[in-house]
């Protein structure tokens, strides 16, 4: 399930009390959706590191078409103008063009293939000697030397797909960039590896299109909870085609494999597999030549384990071949430990009550990590530290109270960081592994910001109602705003497991100030399961999704209503997919705090959403009627009595239009009033389709003046 959030979602913001000389931004300007002149300015953006001592920066004008490209010289501290010569035109690049593939060397491109069928995911073998791609589900292999296709697999059809993932592997396992990529070259690029799924026995799902004369069905095989899952079977085989090697699994067991791991040193697959109840994961070593298979790395959980590979990898194979550093949740917290090479723990590196995020750098010459963590000192920043391969204390590197994204050189000798707070604009510097400060490379703050009141944001933390969390939100406090007024509130969440979105870092927007400006309160609210307190807070969603988020969101919401001024009669949560669940359950199931809702692409209930996601928290409906029963929304449209606003894409091949269809139907029989909106043509989100994405900003605009703000929308903020 992905995040998406639109123009008026509460991620971070903006402005207080500040001195008499500083004036207010006209709504007038800020209707435009841009800042004053000189209000902010663009940041440099790393566009390559060249060698260690050398990286490549975009420098954005104000008119964004305006970039210029500087070379940046650490040794020297010079910048030069970085003029990309032929050598960007030499080597080898492919591209699909109409449905063919175009081989392009040292700038001349040849056509490779010549007929109707599409191909996909063309992809060079390391040596570049070779390019994988798939077409009629079928996978393929091009020898640029003697300028020869060879169809490599020959059973491909509607329902068996090779080295092409089925759905639910594309959005839940191997993730939607990976464009339905499922095939993977050896380092040696000898041998391709790919996954073969059997869609035949997964219930189709129709998809109604109603464009043309008689409109069309767009039929997805989309298991839902408890359904059968495609068959996967992972193959190997020579790029010059021959036969075809099997990984010994059966096919025919109820089971997941993740995105496999290459082992450069001999050539060895390392395969992710997990049980349907996704509470076992083993890796197995699998030998391409026969198939043949052993664990590497077990873990077992007592509720979950995330199939994906996380951000830096959940294994790190160290280059002298004599161990992996692998990342795991199974404390309780994400953490590293460090294994040998068949799969035996030598022990813990990190140890603690917080989150490791991912591997930046393995420095092996001297034992020492670079990881990136957050929790250490606060949940909602991200920082730097170091630590020895044996374990122990780990050593922050960055810097001072702001959240870090870093960018190490290719031999870990600096890093950039672009950080922030929500009071400090987003700045850039490049910084030593010692953590000194080499040289500031922008500074989003413009010369006039000064000049400006602007609306303040701060994080603050409640107490859970049973006293055992403190939950972070994000606010965005009304310009003049006085604690003993009442002021309509905005709520902007998305909710899902370990998918928090308050963070301390700089989010200005001209339409959170406009909004600040004309007495709005908007937050953001992270859950105890957000992520903020590690999987050991994930894991109360286990078996029981919706009732822990509305739980902490109603104390939170309390908080505001009791403490900070919110009026109780115009509470107004908004969030799309997950969060647009979250919308729905707060309208109903928790309607005597939320009185308005602006939800999208909503889940309801959760049998209607895939296997992979919903099992993974809620079990199969067999195992878990009870906690199905309690999730869904559908079962306290009673409770309604708010106003929701209900907007989908027609053509949602995520979180199906069933979903709203079934809730509006029992809205219209418990006779509740609401407001919808359809996007004909939309998936789980339409931002390309221009002109309705434009109607659903204004659909959201207008819902707030009405019913929050109570006043007419500004001339010109629709558009």
């Amino acid at each position: 399930m992905r995040k998406i959030f639109g123009l008026l979602a509460v991620a971070c913001c903006l402005v207080a009390y500040l001195p008499a000389q500083q004036k207010t931004i006209p709504i007038q300007e800020l209707v435009t959706g841009k800042p004053p002149k000189g209000f902010m300015q663009p940041l440099p953006s790393v566009m390559e590191w060249l060698n260690n001592n050398e990286l490549v920066l975009a420098q954005r004008g104000e008119n964004r078409s305006d970039v210029k490209m500087l070379r940046y010289n650490i040794a020297t501290n010079t910048t030069t103008p970085f003029i990309q010569n032929n050598d960007a035109q030499m080597g080898k690049r492919v591209t699909v063009m109409n449905n063919d593939l175009f081989l392009f060397i040292n700038g001349n491109p040849t056509q490779i293939t010549h007929d109707t069928a599409q191909e996909r995911n063309p992809t060079f073998s390391p040596d570049s000697n070779f390019i994988a791609y798939t077409k009629n589900n079928n996978l393929y292999a091009y020898n640029i030397a003697n300028q020869k296709e060879v169809q490599l697999t020959f059973d491909g059809s509607a329902t068996i797909l090779n080295g092409y993932a089925s759905w639910v592997y594309l959005e839940e396992i191997y993730g939607r960039p990976t464009h339905y990529r499922a095939f993977w070259w050896s380092p040696d690029s000898k041998t391709l590896a790919y996954a073969r799924f059997d869609e035949s026995m997964v219930p189709i799902f129709p998809i109604y299109s109603s464009e043309g004369k008689h409109g069309y069905l767009e039929e997805t095989r989309y298991p839902q909870p408890g359904d059968k899952n495609p068959e996967v079977k992972i193959g190997f085989v020579h790029p010059d085609g021959g036969n075809i090697t099997w990984a010994n699994f059966n096919e025919k067991d109820d089971q997941y494999f993740g995105w496999p791991i290459w082992r450069s040193d001999n050539n060895s697959l390392w395969l992710p597999w997990m049980n349907r109840k996704q509470d076992s994961l083993i890796i197995y070593e699998v030998n391409t030549q026969t198939g043949t298979r052993k664990p590497v790395y077990t873990e077992t959980q007592k509720t979950w384990i995330d199939l994906e590979d996380r951000v830096g990898g959940r294994i790190n194979f160290l280059k002298n071949g004599k161990g992996y550093i692998a990342q795991s949740d199974k404390s309780g917290w994400n953490m590293l430990y460090l294994y040998n090479m068949d799969g035996t723990l030598q022990h813990p590196i990190t140890n603690g009550k917080y989150t490791v995020t991912g591997i930046e750098y393995i420095d092996e010459a001297n034992r020492i990590i670079y990881f990136t963590a957050r929790g250490l000192e606060n949940s909602t920043r991200i920082d730097l530290y170091k630590i020895s391969f044996d374990g122990g204390t780990p050593k922050r590197i960055t810097f001072g109270n702001y959240n870090h994204s870093v960018n190490f050189s290719p031999f870990g000798n600096y890093f950039i960081t672009t950080y922030s707070n929500t009071q400090t604009p987003t700045r850039m510097a490049l910084v030593d592994v010692n953590g000194k400060i080499i040289k500031e490379l922008g500074n989003a703050k413009g010369a006039e910001m000064d000049r400006y009141a602007i609306a303040k944001t701060e994080i603050i933390r409640i107490k859970s109602a049973d006293g055992l969390f403190e939950l972070p939100a994000l606010v965005t406090w009304p310009a003049h705003y006085d604690k003993n007024k009442k002021y309509p509130m905005l709520i902007s969440i998305y909710g899902g497991p370990n998918a928090g979105t308050v963070w301390d870092k700089w989010n200005w927007t001209a339409n959170r100030e406009l909004l600040a400006q004309e007495g709005l309160i908007q937050v953001a609210f992270d859950h105890r399961a957000s992520g903020q307190f590690g999987k050991a807070g994930v894991n109360y969603m286990y078996h029981d999704l919706g009732y822990w988020e509305m739980e902490d969101y109603s104390t939170m919401a309390k908080w505001f209503i009791n403490n900070a001024g919110a009026d109780p009669a115009r509470i107004c949560i908004t969030g799309f997919s997950y969060g647009g669940y979250m919308t729905c359950m707060a309208l109903t199931y928790k309607s005597d705090v939320f009185t308005y809702g602006m939800a999208g692409g909503s889940v309801v209930d959760w049998q209607l959403y895939d296997s992979h996601y919903t099992e993974r928290y809620m079990g199969t409906p067999a195992e878990n009627e009870e906690g199905y029963r309690k999730s869904s929304v559908l079962n306290y449209v009673n409770n309604y009595k708010g106003m929701l606003q209900i907007v989908h894409g027609t053509m949602d091949d995520n979180v199906h239009m069933q979903n709203s269809i079934q809730l509006i139907s029992a809205l219209e029989d418990a006779k509740k009033p609401f407001e919808m909106m359809l996007y004909p043509g939309g998936r789980h989100g339409w931002p390309y389709l221009s002109a309705k994405w434009d109607d659903f900003q204004n659909l959201k605009t207008k819902f707030i003046y009405k019913y929050l703000l109570r006043k007419s929308v500004p001339e010109g903020l629709i558009h």
